[in-house]
């Protein structure tokens, strides 16, 4: 104890040991100490040396400080001792050298001792447990070692911490702590973790790390917050820049929503702390990374249609017209409304309508363009204003269509400013900047349109008093030709050329000018410096142009004699080369990487982001164009009007295919109506069928009703309009069939009178016969048919007498009805006979219902039995197809053994050719005969010899 003391307090007498031979002997003395008390102290010693002999403590006592986190997890305090020494011997944030040597030796060796760290991966993991201890002592000082072997080598740790199981997970945990310290070093450690690591991102998103963070910057105050809302911030810009599955989680989270309060500025802006430009600017650049252009088109065109509909565009256009707002929160506001507006129409469309709080209100883009054409703003604002005007014309012809009529003249209002007046006065202004800006400013406004390409033809100005107006395109050319600065003829070059490119009209009326032409050839053709080279290329292209879409309208100046002119005056190699010279310029490549004009000097910004894709479009065809002969020209043009004609025709067929599809999609719909108003009427007809057999069945149970009714009524009244229960019709029916009867009985009489004459004719010849033979053949078959005759004339007596009882009660009955009287008795027996035909009724409807039943189940059995039969006839013919094979196989049988017979009866005629010629030989052969003679006789040997010892 009392060497720790002289290490610790006071200085001890005698010779001091050096630092390297302390440090030596507390490693000895961690190593060997047995208590707990022993080695604490000698870890809170290598602790205090360690910031001062930082190269021995890492290199003698690292494995140490390693064996105490391994062993001694039980005593919190010795466990910080040794990750505060680890801290201090890794991380190289401590270290005041101002010397910048010494200073990479430092961070050199905050690496060696890195990487001697996680040499054993399972460092990494023991740290990691580390952290799940609650203990103040034990976390803080985990969390900041974790974070300081980030920083020396993050993607190895990174590496142990993804496949450590839940290790991401528990760095999450440092989240929810609810002590500020360990929270705010574990959003740094977070930041650290999740720096290029998209896997390590993912997961830490999927921990529900949006809403913790979002959380955070809530409680802190979001954008009036501290550092802690800062690192929030960054930590939210790593898990979702260039991770569009983050992205695409962020928004589906509905976290969007949750970002327009921060950018709710109040009226008075003065007085803004540096910690909340900060603040504001991380979380502008938060809003841009979700609508980045290198985002997919899709989730792109989501946010901004989320970010519209959540208020968050009209939060931000706030801003943008607030007065007091810092001017690089003035500028990134620009550049994210202007990415939030980018190919979105209905965002475009809502900027277009924002005017700014101005007497009178003007136009957001009127007020922008003022800003980017005045000399005196900053250039950040100013290059800010661009990329917010090209945003706003990208994909947007109605916006580009606007911008273009006001140049037009029956649109110009001489008491406003207008957005063409402002580009206008830019293009020609005193400033380059100015030029430059709204050359390429102009150019996005006919960017992709051919009808603004024509409009912008008609548009004149007036140069001075007195003189006629010159076109906008003759304007151009001639302060082009007054040999200004580089930019702003690089500017107007770049205009010229997207405006007459794919315009033959535009070409036209730029060769019509006699000057064009020889200016350009002598642009080309001289040997300039390298200043120059640029405005070479670019007049060599818009020379190509004019050739590419020159529709020969021109004689002086046709495709051929153009090239015959480039051919003459510079030559065909030469003028390639120097339309080389635009992709070779080393901003070539800068401007064509991103679409927003980013550059660090004025005299920089020469390069247009759209103008690049156009160079690279154009260079190769029109290189082509150059090269190519009058008599190519002619087939290629040929080959085009052909194809032209194909596609014309082709293109006939698909709206004749349309029509038709369309017809026969109609045709459908009608057949699918008509189908189902038919099954609607089928219905409505069964039901009113139903109804109707209802209907019938209601009416005859009334009408038997009535009639009983009707009948007591007669009986008690004496009604004059009944006779016993009868209708008037039902009397005139009855009144007919009377007179039926009574034909019918005279007819009967008729018939009667014939047959007694008959009879007495047979029996007088009858008698006859008998006088003259007696028992003859003929007597006994007339005394047959008399019988017969007699049955007949008894069996219609019997139905004359019937007939004419009926007859007399009909008649009786119908003199009642004449007289209105009718006794009761009467009425009785007509019920009795109403009842009688009822029960018949009812008797003759169950057997015509049992008949129908007998006729369904007689039916069902045919069915049956059909089926039965139609089961059995493919049976049958199954059976037969078997037996057709088998008798194929038994006819193959009989054709192989027929051929084995063949085979065998060839084998014993060799055998016996054989046999006969060694006998002819001398040999002895014996035949089958032999050999069979001779098994018989040994057989008969060997019977005798059982014989005889029986």
């Amino acid at each position: 104890m009392n060497f720790f003391r002289g290490v610790i307090g006071g200085q001890p007498a005698g010779p001091q040991p050096s630092g390297a031979e302390t440090i030596q002997k507390l490693c000895d003395r961690v190593a060997s100490s047995t208590l707990l008390e022993d080695r604490r102290d000698a870890v809170r010693a290598l602790k205090s040396l360690s910031k001062k002999y930082r190269m021995e403590v890492g290199t003698q006592a690292m494995d140490h400080l390693v064996h105490i986190l391994q062993t001694d997890r039980s005593d919190s305090e010795i466990l910080g001792y040794a990750l505060d020494t680890l801290y201090n011997i890794i991380c190289n944030d401590e270290e005041e050298e101002q010397d910048e040597n010494a200073q990479k030796q430092a961070d050199d060796l905050g690496a060696q001792f890195t990487d001697k760290f996680i040499q054993d991966s399972e460092n990494v993991t023991l740290l990691l447990t580390l952290l799940e201890e609650f203990d103040f002592h034990v976390r803080w000082p985990g969390v900041k070692l974790l974070t300081a072997l980030l920083k020396n080598q993050c993607a190895q740790v990174q590496g142990v911490i993804l496949v450590s199981p839940m290790g991401v997970s528990r760095l999450m945990d440092l989240l929810a702590d609810s002590r500020e310290v360990i929270r705010n070093d574990g959003l740094l450690l977070l930041q650290q973790l999740t720096k290029g690591n998209a896997a390590i991102q993912k997961i830490v998103a999927f921990e529900n790390a949006f809403e913790r963070l979002l959380d955070i910057i809530t409680e802190e105050g979001s954008s009036d917050g501290g550092i802690v809302v800062e690192d929030c911030l960054l930590l939210l810009l790593n898990l979702l820049k260039n991770n569009s599955s983050n992205q695409n989680f962020f928004k589906e989270g509905s976290y969007i929503q949750r970002m327009k309060p921060w950018f709710e500025v109040g009226d008075d802006n003065s007085g803004w702390s540096a910690q909340k430009v900060t603040n504001l600017h991380l979380m502008l650049q938060l809003v841009r990374v979700m609508v980045s252009p290198v985002n997919s088109p899709g989730a792109t065109s989501s946010c901004q249609k989320s970010m519209y509909q959540c208020g968050l565009l009209q939060q931000l256009c706030t801003i943008l017209m607030a007065t007091g707002v810092p001017a690089d929160i003035l500028t990134e506001t620009i550049n994210t409304v202007s990415e939030v507006i980018r190919g979105s129409q209905v965002n475009q469309d809502y900027f277009a309508s924002v005017n700014a709080p101005s007497n009178p209100p003007r136009p957001a883009i009127v007020v922008l363009l003022m800003s980017m054409v005045n000399e005196r703003q900053p250039f950040v604002l100013r290059c800010a204003v661009l990329y917010c005007f090209q945003c706003f014309l990208y994909k947007n012809q109605k916006g580009q269509g606007e911008i273009v009529a006001t140049l037009l003249p029956s649109t110009i209002d001489a008491n406003s400013i207008s957005a063409g007046q402002l580009l206008c006065g830019g293009l020609f202004s005193a400033d380059s900047l100015s030029n430059w800006c709204a050359a390429v400013a102009l150019a996005h406004a006919l960017q992709d349109n051919l009808t603004q390409k024509e409009q912008l033809l008609r548009v004149q100005l007036a140069t001075s008093l007195g003189k006629p107006p010159v076109s906008l395109l003759q304007q151009c050319t001639n302060i082009l030709s007054q040999g200004s600065k580089v930019q702003t003829r690089v500017g107007l070059l770049m205009l010229l050329c997207t405006w007459i490119s794919n315009c033959p009209i535009a070409v036209t009326h730029f060769l019509h000018n006699q000057d064009n032409v020889p200016f350009l050839t002598g642009q080309i053709s001289e040997n300039l410096g390298e200043d120059e080279r640029l405005v070479q290329g670019l007049c060599a292209l818009l020379l190509g142009i004019c050739i590419y879409y020159n529709d020969n309208s021109l004689e002086n100046y046709t495709k051929e004699k153009l090239k015959q002119l480039i051919e003459k005056r510079i030559g065909k190699e030469n003028f390639v080369e120097k339309l080389g010279f635009i992709t070779k310029h080393e901003l070539y490549s800068r401007a064509a990487q991103k679409p927003q004009p980013v550059f660090p000097s004025p005299e920089q910004m020469l390069f247009d982001h759209e103008f690049t894709k156009l160079v690279k479009e154009l260079e190769g065809v029109i290189t082509k164009a150059v090269h190519k002969s009058s008599e190519e020209e002619k087939k290629e043009e040929e080959v085009k009007k052909t194809l032209e004609q194909h596609d014309s025709i082709v293109t006939q067929y698909k709206e004749l295919i349309r029509e038709q599809d369309s017809q026969i999609q109609e045709l459908k719909e009608h057949v699918a109506s008509a189908s189902s108003q038919n099954e609607q009427m089928q219905t409505t007809i069964t039901q009113q069928l139903a109804q109707i057999q209802q209907h019938k069945d209601q009416y005859n149970i009334l009408k038997l009703k009535l009639g009983k009714d009707n009948q007591s009524q007669a009986n008690t009244q004496g009604d004059g309009s009944h006779v016993n229960g009868l209708q008037t019709e039902e009397l005139t029916q009855l009144r007919e069939e009377v007179e039926e009867l009574r034909k019918q009985h005279t007819l009967l009489q008729t018939q009667l009178g014939d047959k007694d004459t008959l009879i007495n004719t047979l029996r007088s010849e009858a008698l006859q016969t008998a006088e003259g033979t007696a028992g003859g053949s003929d007597n006994t078959e007339l005394l047959k048919e008399l019988e017969a005759l007699r049955s007949q004339v008894q069996s219609q007596l019997a139905e004359i007498n019937r007939l004419q009882t009926e007859r007399q009660e009909l008649l009786r009955r119908a003199e009642a009805g004449s007289l209105d009287a009718a006794p009761g008795s009467e009425g009785s027996t007509d019920t009795a006979k109403v009842a009688e035909l009822e029960s018949r009724l009812a008797a003759q409807t169950s057997e015509t219902e049992r008949l129908q039943e007998e006729a369904r189940s007689l039916l069902e059995g045919r069915a049956g039995l059909e089926q039965q039969l139609a089961s059995a006839t493919s049976t049958v013919a199954i059976l037969q197809t078997e037996k057709a094979k088998l008798q194929t196989e038994v006819q193959e049988s009989k054709k192989e053994q027929d051929d084995l017979l063949m085979l065998l009866a060839d084998q014993d005629q060799k055998i016996h050719s054989l046999k006969q010629r060694l006998k002819d030989l001398g040999e002895t052969v014996e035949d089958e005969d032999d050999l069979d003679a001779r098994d018989q006789t040994d057989d008969d040997d060997e019977e005798d010899d059982e014989e005889n010892e029986d």
